[in-house]
């Protein structure tokens, strides 16, 4: 599988688990759309910090 999981990085730099299984980060006007594997959907305002695509790893900042 070529999916992601999505965390967000704090003012700390320390990292939480945001959204599992995401196959799709399509840019928006107003933020982020990510669309995971079961079809959930989540828009969120970040910009993108890191992509660790070999560890399924999408770190977002907001």
């Amino acid at each position: 599988m070529c999916e992601s999981n999505v965390y967000l990085i704090d003012e700390n730099g320390r990292e939480s688990l945001f959204f599992e299984s995401v196959d799709r980060l399509i840019p928006q006007e107003d933020g982020l759309l990510l669309e995971n594997i079961f079809g959930q959907k989540k828009l969120i305002k970040a910009k993108i910090k890191e992509l660790a695509l070999v560890r399924h790893k999408i770190i977002l900042e907001k």
